[in-house]
């Protein structure tokens, strides 16, 4: 009976999701870190847990392996140390480099979540990436510009769902940039060519290092055009055809990529591009499940609980790759307009026109505040057989439903 321990520093939806899983598992003792207090979790997940353990700041791994020593006693020996979200990856790896736990060591992860760091390690292996630079000053950000010209994307080298990116235009505009994210020796900031093309990810089952599994996913606009322009309602899909050979040329760069970084055990998100002359780019990788309602989608397109694969892969080393049987897509809806939400509009007429398409939606209360993120203030979740059906109904959804703040 293996002993598990989960980080979740905050009970957020999505998280719980992934904590439901695992608590579910059968033959398993789990334990939990966190900074929210255990009432707040749901009875159904907080009657399965063996041991709690709250700290102050449940990032912190010098806090976690404290956490985990005493959980041990509960628990007895831990066989796995897991979390869901993007900034515990390098404190769990620490963590586990420290106790001898299995799973992701800290350099490892380091390469995921360091961006400067990941595209140096894809470069030397030859992964078609855009050109790029850790500018720790004005000056090497200027002789950057010289090689490269506008537009050009500015990061921090840890960020996560695109905080704090901006893509620059001009002058004018870095310095906008800049007064947000100043470059020091101490705290540089990655500057990337801007690559134009069609955005996409690739989302990746990895057993031991070994590419077990993959899904593929269409962005209707980019994230970083939809986070610039706030009315921007935009769209993904994840289409049927997934074995298509189209995607050749992905799955090798791809497995190029994870193989170059490192990933052992897991489920990984990466962004690439395709270009206007068909070529590659891969932006970023992520050792941890996708964000953004994308497991929902994949779940969905495939008739599967991801959520489920994702804990059985993390603790046992499985994972029964599913038959993509079905398109899948989600419209992002975002409030029009500043304040409050007032009234949804559009949603009898995409009933009528689409409503036998709709597995899943999540619709703002009126009077709710606007969220601000570029995932929007509710979302429509369609399926169907054809690639084209569900592409097209994303069309209307986004044309049709707002809104009005």
């Amino acid at each position: 009976m293996p002993a598990v321990v989960f980080v979740a520093p905050f009970f957020l939806e999505t998280t719980l999701r992934f904590l439901k899983a695992t608590a579910l598992l059968p033959g398993v003792r789990l334990g939990l870190i966190s900074q929210d207090p255990v009432s707040r979790l749901p009875e159904s997940i907080r009657s399965r847990l063996t041991a709690v353990e709250v700290l102050p700041d449940a990032l912190d791994p010098e806090m976690i392996a404290g956490a985990v020593r005493r959980l041990a006693g509960s628990l007895g020996p831990i066989h796995r140390l897991i979390g869901a979200l993007e900034q515990l990856q390098v404190p769990l790896g620490q963590v586990r480099d420290l106790l001898d736990i299995d799973g992701m060591k800290a350099p490892a992860a380091r390469k995921f979540r360091d961006k400067a760091l990941m595209k140096e390690t894809l470069q030397a292996a030859g992964v078609p990436c855009a050109r790029h630079v850790l500018a720790g000053s004005r000056e090497q950000i200027r002789e950057f510009l010289e090689r490269t010209g506008y537009p050009v994307v500015v990061k921090p080298i840890d960020g996560a769902g695109g905080k704090d990116t901006h893509r620059v235009e001009d002058s004018d505009g870095l310095e906008r940039a800049l007064a947000v994210t100043e470059p020091t020796p101490e705290r540089p900031v990655l500057m990337e060519e801007f690559v134009q093309g069609q955005e996409h990810s690739f989302d990746c089952v990895s057993i031991h290092g070994r590419q077990v599994w993959h899904s593929l996913s269409h962005y209707y606009p980019g994230p970083l055009e939809v986070m610039e322009n706030p009315w921007i309602q935009w769209c993904v899909m994840i289409p049927r055809e997934v074995d298509d050979a189209r995607y050749d040329d992905i799955r090798q760069v791809a497995s190029q990529a994870l193989d170059a970084l490192g990933v052992g055990t897991a489920l990984s998100h990466m962004e690439w591009f395709r270009r206007q002359d068909g070529s590659i780019a891969v932006s970023e990788v992520g050792a941890r499940p996708p964000g953004a309602q994308f497991t929902t989608l994949i779940s969905y397109a495939n008739e599967i609980d991801l959520y489920g694969a994702w804990a059985e892969l993390m603790v046992y080393d499985r994972f029964r790759p599913p038959e993509r049987k079905f398109a899948a897509g989600a419209a992002y809806l975002r409030g029009q307009g500043e304040g409050p939400i007032r009234r949804i509009l559009g949603l009898d007429r995409i009933r009528e026109e689409i409503g036998e398409l709709v597995v899943e939606a999540r619709l703002p209360e009126p009077g709710s505040r606007r969220s601000g993120s570029y995932e929007g203030d509710g979302y429509i979740i369609l399926r169907h057989p054809s690639s084209k059906v569900v592409r097209q109904a994303l069309g209307r959804v986004v044309e049709t439903v707002r809104l009005e703040c």
